[in-house]
């Protein structure tokens, strides 16, 4: 089971690797800031506004005098802009988009956070493939093949998503008031976003903003995969079935903030942000 989750997950990080990449360089292709002579046609349409005159609010560049400080304008106003879903299907509930500071959440919001992954369609969808894969692997050969064995893996394997979505976004984060969201970069090289994501496994936010160690990422994933073996068969090696649930629980999370960090990136570049 761990080596047909890897390789699942390497080519799909492979995949999306080459998409982010492009959508990378057709966003650094495209034009930051409009031209001079636009610039210049902008400001010749706009008619001065007299000094003495009363201030009507018009704080338009047109309207600007020429010595004023100008706006500072982004090469990109969509860098970093999270959607609710990436490529329709994957939940993204928890990516705050770059640049945003949101506010502490209380236990019914963690709590919701984790139930709308759970439970979300696409969990159902998820979970199928992943039992798919297990029990093509025998991975638990007391589950058996067929239907029966099927449904044997798929109940098991929504069973662990679902405890390690609770355990890693409400009940953990609340005891150590930490920020279970994804909060994107957005911004740097391919290779320092990489890292960055990648990093968010072991480092995250406390409720007062301040950099920790990911408690309810570490901590969470491993006591879903302790609790799991109550409901695995009792012959199996636990100590180490444990421990292979819990790496691939993180791996699993890993491929997440993956996604999450350049979905913006290819929604901007291939989608032109309609999604």
């Amino acid at each position: 089971m761990k080596n047909s989750k890897s390789k699942t997950a390497f080519a799909t990080i492979l995949a999306f690797v080459f998409i982010a990449g492009g959508a990378r360089l057709c966003a650094q292709e495209s034009p930051a800031t409009p031209s001079a002579n636009e610039q210049e046609e902008t400001a010749s349409a706009t008619p001065a506004q007299d000094p003495a005159g009363p201030n009507t609010g018009d704080t338009s560049a047109g309207a600007a005098k020429p010595d004023s400080p100008q706006p500072k304008v982004e090469p990109d106003d969509s860098s970093g802009q999270q959607t609710k879903r990436i490529l329709w299907i994957i939940p993204n509930y928890r990516s705050v988009s770059a640049n945003t500071y949101l506010p502490p959440q209380d236990f019914k919001e963690k709590f919701w956070l984790a139930t709308q992954d759970s439970f979300d369609y696409s969990a159902f969808v998820y979970a199928g493939i992943i039992a798919g894969v297990s029990m093509a692997g025998n991975s638990t050969p007391e589950f058996h093949q067929g239907a029966s064995g099927y449904g044997n893996y798929f109940a098991h394997t929504f069973a662990d998503d679902t405890i390690e979505n609770y355990m890693v976004e409400t009940f953990v984060p609340v005891l150590t008031k930490e920020d279970p969201r994804y909060y994107t970069l957005g911004k740097g090289g391919f290779f320092k976003r990489s890292e960055y994501a990648v990093s968010r496994l072991f480092i995250t936010r406390t409720d007062s903003r301040k950099k920790t160690f990911n408690i309810s990422e570490v901590v969470g994933a491993g006591a879903a995969a302790g609790i799991s073996n109550a409901y695995y068969p009792g012959d199996q090696n636990q100590l180490v079935k444990t421990y292979q649930r819990w790496i691939s629980q993180i791996i699993q999370d890993g491929v997440g903030n993956l996604f999450k960090e350049f979905w913006p990136d290819v929604n901007h570049a291939v989608f032109h942000n309609k999604y």
